[in-house]
């Protein structure tokens, strides 16, 4: 049976991802999308027609309640990513963060208790955990706000499970670790090296190169959002979706450089390294509770994700800046 379901985010990189995934599984779906002066629902706007006709488009501001609770009234199930996300971009402007991420997913959560939504999904992040302490990491691993970004997002996370525990509200507490695919900014890792090696480039700007991640293709972690709204389950809970495999930023550099041009090099920029105490020196996730609840597994290997990524950077590159540094 299929839901009315919004997806606040929808034009950024997974939210873009979650909501043709969504269409195609025959869920209605409404995209909430940052409005601007531009007309540009970000990503939404390159889907295919057969995808992007089925989308009812809400342009709006997370930061705004009255706007957040038109747009859900008549949702069953609402998926919540927008969020700011860039760590740099939140040692300079941490108000902005708490606004939107905090702010915003307030919005969110008192909007559902008061229209009695179905089932809500709060996107949490890998970056609550900070440095892990132990691995894998587990949904029991300590929090820990190594950055203005972390920070906010476990504000948001609490308040959702605040509102679980006050109100019952139908919530679940979605925690991705690294997402990468096509539609990522280049203030990602991966997109970084790709496009600078794509382009040409034989040196190849990084920042830490000694710190791991748990890599997952999109497509995958947009199937474990959909996975976790099915599960009853679910409700109250906080499920990591990771692969258990991790890699440093180092050795993923050294094979997209033998896979694209054996004749490049990393060279470190002082102004890509986090300071020290707020970078995050390893991630590596435990997805036992979605596998247990879900069944959920990668349907992709991170060999193939990252085959998919570079074929669409090699088509897209002129819609990056190569040699800016994104915040």
């Amino acid at each position: 049976m299929s839901h009315t379901v919004m997806v606040t985010g929808a034009d950024g990189f997974i939210g873009s991802h979650l909501t043709e995934e969504l269409v195609r599984s025959g869920e209605r779906v409404k995209a909430f999308c940052y409005y601007n002066s531009f007309n540009s629902c970000g990503w939404i706007d390159t889907l295919p027609p057969e995808i992007r006709d089925e989308i009812e488009i809400f342009m709006g501001d997370i930061r705004d309640p009255n706007g957040v609770r038109t747009a859900m009234a008549g949702q069953e199930r609402v998926y919540h990513l927008a969020a700011l996300i860039a760590i740099p971009f939140s040692y300079h402007s941490p108000d902005s963060y708490v606004d939107t991420n905090i702010k915003g997913t307030l919005n969110v959560l008192q909007a559902a208790r008061d229209l009695g939504t179905q089932r809500l999904m709060i996107t949490s992040t890998s970056e609550v955990y900070g440095t892990a302490r132990y691995v894998p990491i587990d949904e029991h691993h300590p929090y820990q706000g190594q950055s203005p970004y972390s920070a906010t997002k476990i504000g948001a996370d609490r308040l959702a499970e605040s509102f679980y525990r006050s109100f019952d509200l139908p919530v679940s507490i979605v925690r991705p670790f690294n997402a990468y695919g096509p539609r990522q900014s280049a203030r990602a890792v991966i997109p970084t090296i790709i496009i600078q090696l794509l382009a040409g480039r034989t040196e190849i700007r990084l920042g830490n190169l000694t710190a791991t991640r748990d890599f997952n293709y999109v497509k995958d972690t947009a199937a474990g959002f959909m996975a976790i709204a099915d599960c009853a389950e679910a409700v109250g809970q906080e499920i990591n979706i990771a692969t258990g495999r991790e890699i440093s930023i180092g050795e993923l550099a050294d094979e997209l450089i033998r896979q694209i041009n054996p004749a490049a090099k990393v060279v470190c920029e002082e102004q890509r390294l986090r300071p020290a105490k707020s970078e995050v020196e390893r991630l590596l996730g435990d997805a036992t509770k979605l596998r247990q609840m879900t069944g959920w597994a990668p349907r992709y290997t991170f060999e193939e994700g990252l085959a998919e990524t570079v074929a669409f950077l090699r088509g897209h590159l002129d819609s990056y800046k190569i040699d800016a540094y994104n915040l």
